[in-house]
């Protein structure tokens, strides 16, 4: 059943659907968070920040921050664990032209958490209701919030933290169905998303392994939640925005893109890529997300991904990582594919 509910509200701003894209370092860069927004997110979120200011002269913390062209509302992620300097951040960020702030208590790599940040704050809940009180009375414009459901299977302190979070004026919160010792192994839990989802009046996000149409829905179902938020599943499938989106709309799924569809948004987001970066930058940051759209591409198997992303990671030039590009696709090329496919789908 198509989801008749009104669509999820952060402050003043109304989204248009209920899929969002997960901020990820290294990931959701200005080219990324454009080309999923064209293709159906309904709210991006930047790359984490952090929240000294004195480290934001360096290139990366400058393109982090650059959000030139972007459509509204544009969502900043600040990270740190001093509540003066958090708010300072928000402040600074807001100024720029942030209009939602979102404090990352989710990130579970190492080197965040051994700054007492990230998924770290979830052991101190009065640091937590202090950093969420500073940067909210900080800024004019919304905050939103990121968890895990807690910092150990033992400390599953995700509804409390919720409910701090509600009372500091927060006004939307994403969970991801983990606990930070989990990191991303096993499987995402949705039991602590539903009792947030009762425990709370404010928009809640579901994340966690949504990665196709139907387990959005599913989830979406279970949770009662107001939104799914995806992350490793959109690299190199920036259309799973699109699918979710016509899928909570309508009940069936739209169709794949086709080749010409996805040749045409690989060299896009490759030429993007090259002039936001440089060429240098831009063709090495390329290699990764080249490495995606082949492992998304079911017609590829283990061995023919390896060999053309070795062929592909070879490549030092725009240009002939363009060329690349249509040479993939070339007819003779797509030809070969669905002979292959269809042999083994045969078999």
């Amino acid at each position: 059943m198509p989801d008749s509910r009104p669509m999820p509200q952060i402050g003043r701003h109304r989204l248009p659907n209920r899929v969002i894209l997960a901020p990820m370092a290294g990931v959701t860069d200005r080219p990324f968070r454009q080309l999923c927004r064209r293709l159906g997110a309904g709210l991006v979120v930047g790359e984490m920040v952090t929240s000294d200011p004195s480290l934001w002269n360096t290139r990366k913390s400058r393109q982090r921050m650059d959000h030139t062209g972007e459509p509204g509302p544009r969502a900043v992620q600040i990270a740190g664990g001093d509540a003066t300097m958090l708010a300072e951040a928000a402040r600074l960020n807001a100024a720029q032209g942030a209009e939602i702030i979102d404090i990352n208590m989710g990130c579970p790599a190492k080197k965040v958490c051994n700054k007492a940040a990230g998924s770290a704050l979830l052991r101190d809940e009065a640091l937590v209701a202090d950093i969420l009180e500073s940067v909210v009375a900080a800024v004019d414009v919304p905050v939103t919030l990121k968890i895990r459901t807690g910092w150990c299977a033992d400390s599953n302190n995700g509804v409390r933290v919720a409910r701090l979070a509600e009372e500091a004026g927060i006004q939307a919160l994403s969970v991801h169905g983990r606990h930070r010792q989990q990191r991303f192994q096993g499987e995402a839990e949705y039991d602590t998303i539903a009792a947030i989802k009762q425990a709370v009046g404010i928009a809640v996000f579901a994340n966690g392994d949504i990665d196709s149409p139907r387990k959005a829905a599913q989830v979406l179902d279970y949770t009662g939640a107001d939104a799914v938020m995806v992350g490793r599943a959109a690299q190199g499938n920036p259309w799973i925005f699109r699918e979710i989106d016509h899928y909570l709309r309508h009940g069936a799924c739209c169709a794949k893109p086709d080749a010409d569809e996805r040749a045409e948004v690989l060299r896009g987001h490759l030429r993007a890529l090259h002039g936001f970066y440089g060429d240098y930058m831009g063709v090495r940051i390329a290699r990764k997300h080249l490495g995606w759209y082949l492992a998304s591409d079911s017609r590829l198997d283990a061995d023919r991904q390896r060999e053309l992303r070795a062929a592909f990671n070879a490549l030092e030039l725009p240009n002939e990582q363009c060329t690349f590009i249509d040479d993939l696709f070339c007819p003779e090329h797509e030809a070969e594919l669905a002979w292959a496919t269809n042999g083994t789908s045969a078999a």
